[in-house]
């Protein structure tokens, strides 16, 4: 058991040395210190079609989100900071990110702190307010506490991380992982840790508009109730082309999440929570992905941009009698100013967010489930 809790101690020395270059390295000239402070609010409407009082009153508009960005620079050190507030059901507030950086040069920068994981199409494997499927299951927009190297050439752009451990809360020697956080994580009785990316992209086409690539991630989990750690790993073949006002995204993913469970505690799932909610999922699924986009320039009063989308994505599980699961949205982003409108139609089948349950339908599923579908206008105020 030893043995298997201490097999990333060469992980660990190499974490520690490379923290210790970050401050080795000597600081840019820069006299006076930069801040600048933006943020958002964002209010939201919506009708679900599983939802019968709903329904019968024409749907219900509320406060979605209000967030703090600080951006933050003095001597060649940079800070990236954004906190969220939710109502207390969507898991209150919480730090999305927050990190520290320093550029090498102009091509190279290194991260510490809460910052984005470098898995799959980056910043967003998705065009609509709902993200795609792949964020229900920690594989996109994730953020995890730890160390990033990343360099953006002309031809190749190229990602190492190590990261201790998701957003901690708690810092207790058997506490499980809070719900109360953005990006979807292992949690229940089991805890991410020590984990390494590493993703590459080689970008080719008439001004570098089509991206090739591949992401691997491979990390412990460490169980609170046998104290041994588990493993988990993740793999993304993902390609994305910009071609005049078209954009489009496809992804393939294959992950595996090995737990080393209590007795009797099932191993073919893993509990993941965000927004205060967690629920089940599959240990080992392929996910597919495809989205594509469409610009229409407007002038439409303060309206300048229309962009048209649609984004699916499958979840097949491998466990034998667990049941599918699919996600589709299709929408438009209106922009206006300061002001970003996505109305969006999404649709989901063994879906959590989409007319499912909160317990298991991202795992076992339901065979008798139907498409659920829910219209959403999300409005927010950006600055």
């Amino acid at each position: 058991m030893v043995e298997k809790i201490t097999q990333f101690t060469g992980f660990k020395t190499f974490l520690l040395a490379m923290l210790g270059l970050l401050l080795a390295i000597p600081l840019a000239a820069q006299d006076k210190p930069e801040l600048k402070i933006g943020g958002a609010l964002r209010y939201n409407y919506n009708l679900s079609s599983w939802k019968e009082g709903q329904k019968k009153r024409g749907g219900d508009f509320g406060y979605d989100m209000f967030r703090i960005n600080t951006k933050a620079a003095y001597k060649g050190i940079m800070l990236d900071a954004e906190y969220r507030l939710y109502s207390a059901d969507n898991g209150g507030g919480f730090l999305k990110q927050g990190w520290l950086a320093y550029n090498l040069n102009d091509r190279d920068q290194i991260q510490l702190g809460l910052t984005q994981v470098p898995f799959g199409i980056q910043q967003y494997n998705s065009h609509n307010w709902f993200f795609n499927m792949t964020y229900y299951v920690g594989l996109e927009d994730d953020h995890d506490m730890g160390f990033k190297y990343m360099h953006r050439g002309e031809k190749f752009e190229y990602q190492l991380a190590f990261f201790k451990n998701a957003e901690e809360l708690r810092f207790g020697s058997n506490s499980e992982v809070s719900a109360s956080r953005y990006s979807y994580d292992i949690a229940g009785r089991n805890k991410e840790a020590n984990q390494f990316n590493g993703k590459i992209i080689y970008k080719f086409g008439k001004e570098t508009a089509s991206k090739l690539g591949v992401s691997v991630e491979y990390g412990g989990l460490y169980n609170l109730d046998t104290e041994e750690m588990g493993d988990h790993a993740a793999f993304a073949a993902h390609y994305e082309i910009n071609k005049g006002k078209w954009n489009g995204k496809a992804q393939f993913i294959a992950a595996s999440n090995n737990p080393i469970n209590a007795l009797g505690e099932p191993r073919n799932v893993v509990t993941m929570a965000a927004y205060g909610a967690p629920y089940e999922v599959a240990a080992h699924f392929n996910m597919y992905s495809l989205g594509i986009s469409r610009e229409v320039p407007v002038k439409w009063g303060p309206i300048s941009n229309l962009q048209f989308y649609n984004d699916f994505a499958y979840m097949q599980k491998k466990a034998a009698g667990f049941t599918d699961s699919y996600q589709n949205v299709t929408g438009v982003l209106v922009t206006a100013g300061s002001v970003y409108t996505y109305i969006d139609y999404a649709a989901g089948y063994n879906h959590s967010w989409l007319g499912g349950n909160f317990v298991d339908d991202f795992a076992v599923g339901n065979p008798d489930a139907k498409w659920e579908a829910r219209f959403n206008i999300n409005i927010g105020y950006y600055f």
